[in-house]
């Protein structure tokens, strides 16, 4: 196959502040060297920690200066912590449909078309983290399953997947200072779930939003608001948050169980209201989301309230504090009860022994989502943004659409590839 080879090309690029600089890289697959900033690598090359390159799966192949492969390939560049813009040239010498993920399985394009030879343009905004909290050298406290995830380990990683995934040209530039971050702070129910079958409406909501918002998604299994305290994830949102950004907070699945961890409605509502004010002095925008029901069914086909009094209390929080309320506790009983009992479970993690490698008992989960449920939730937050009439409603990339959960997808037209990445594991609860 000759040579695999990128073009580095690097460009200064003022900060918004003071005159700090900051560098644009530009990977070109390409045939033939153009320049002497040209980097060859060979496709078995793998990324090191000190340069780019393919990772995590074997190497695509290099076509018509076009990197292509019949399954999953990756990609990672060595980052500090912060926001970067992110343009790829999709398109290789066969038809191909590519997904594009980041970081955690974080999607950022959906099935994107291009014709045998053709090529396409498309742009999105990924947020890279560490650990490190600054000022003050504390860390986030991680549970034993973070501490191999993409999402903390200095690098961004894309994902290339679907029908003949193929990319002409990668292109990473820090974000421009004045485009908002999103913080999600939640449980397992939204945070970026790096193994199939699992997935949430966090690492969803990425690829409704044009390359102008970065989603942060601090959210971990296992989480109720008190721990999301006690952990330093807080500490952590609020070392980077500022002006102009967005706090999504969504707990209550944990916070109610019986136990050392469960949070009294009380201090439920005084912990919301605690940071509710904290990000109000940071200039930014907080916003209360209820927890979306889990899949319980009464006799009648209706969905019964499991989670009782806590997306109540979101909702009066929300009022007496006036800030934006996603009511996705109601939304998601609209979409469950449209889609039905029978045919529910192809919104949670339900599979027959065997589906996946190593699987030798069966699956079955009323809480956590396989990427269609969680791509339907996603749809139903949005939703929720428009009917809030929050600001960042005109950063979608299709603003004008609205979501009707009581006419849900179908699962053929939302599926999505599989990551070649599986936990047979439940995600962690308390």
């Amino acid at each position: 196959m000759g040579r695999l080879k990128f073009v580095l090309q690097t460009c200064l690029v003022l900060s918004l502040i003071g005159t700090s600089v900051a560098s644009a890289q530009t990977y070109t697959c390409s045939q033939h060297k153009k320049s002497m900033d040209e980097i060859q690598l060979a496709p078995q090359d793998t990324y090191s920690g000190a340069s780019a390159g393919f990772d995590l799966a074997p190497s695509p192949s290099l076509v018509k200066n076009a990197c292509t492969a019949e399954r999953d390939f990756f990609f990672s560049a060595s980052m500090p912590e912060g926001s970067y813009t992110v343009s790829v040239t999709l398109g290789g010498p066969a038809a191909a449909i590519t997904t594009v993920r980041a970081e955690a399985r974080r999607l950022m394009l959906r099935k994107v078309s291009t014709a045998a030879g053709g090529e396409r343009i498309e742009s999105f905004t990924v947020n890279v983290r560490r650990p490190a909290i600054t000022p003050g050298g504390q860390e986030v406290k991680r549970k034993p399953r973070e501490l191999h995830s993409l999402n903390w380990d200095g690098k961004l990683t894309l994902e290339f997947a679907g029908d003949h995934p193929s990319v002409r040209k990668i292109s990473i530039a820090p974000a421009n200072k004045s485009l908002p971050t999103v913080y999600l702070a939640g449980d397992s129910t939204v945070v970026d779930q790096d193994n199939e079958p699992w997935a949430a409406w966090g690492q969803m909501l990425p690829s409704f939003f044009g390359p102008g918002v970065s989603i942060a998604n601090n959210a971990e299994s296992g989480e109720t608001i008190r721990s999301f305290v006690g952990e330093r994830r807080f500490d952590k949102i609020f070392s980077t948050i500022h002006a102009g950004d967005f706090l999504l907070m969504q707990f209550g699945h944990n916070d109610q169980k019986p136990g050392s961890g469960n949070v009294s409605t009380q201090d439920y509502a005084a912990l919301l209201r605690k940071y509710i004010a904290m990000a109000r002095e940071k200039g930014a925008t907080p916003v209360l989301v209820t927890s979306m029901n889990r899949r319980t069914y009464d006799a009648v086909g209706h969905i019964t309230d499991t989670l009782a009094p806590y997306p109540q209390v979101v909702r009066d929080v929300a009022s007496s504090e006036n800030v934006g309320l996603i009511d996705l506790n109601t939304l998601s009983k609209t979409l469950y009860e449209a889609v039905g009992e029978a045919k529910s479970r192809s919104m949670f993690v339900y599979a027959d022994a065997n589906t996946y490698p190593n699987q030798a008992e069966a699956l079955h989960d009323d809480t956590h989502f396989n990427s269609y449920g969680a791509y339907e939730l996603a749809r139903c937050v949005v939703l929720g943004m428009q009917q809030a009439q929050l600001p960042l409603v005109k950063l979608l990339r299709e603003p004008n659409i609205r979501f009707d959960p009581a006419h849900p997808d179908e699962p053929g037209a939302v599926a999505l590839p599989v990551t070649p990445f599986f936990d047979l594991e439940k995600p962690y609860e308390r």
